[in-house]
């Protein structure tokens, strides 16, 4: 069962809920709006950070002109 956070367009709270189906209403807990949308968590940007930097030091992907996604940073 994942947990995603959201933001509210309406006010700007920033919270976590949830997903038990995909039919979950999201609703704000501040102010009663559905103009929520989903955004990454810093623990999942981290996470995947430190996932790309572990992968560059081991040797990376093996591609030879570093035009692929793992030499972006």
């Amino acid at each position: 069962m994942p947990m995603y956070e959201y933001v509210c367009e309406k006010c700007g709270e920033k919270f976590e809920k949830l997903v038990l189906s995909p039919a979950t209403r999201i609703i704000c807990p501040r102010c009663g709006s559905t103009a929520c949308e989903r955004i990454y968590s810093s623990f999942a940007l981290g996470a995947t950070r430190k996932v790309l930097a572990s992968f560059r030091s081991a040797g990376g992907c093996g591609c030879a002109s570093g035009g692929c996604a793992c030499h972006r940073g």
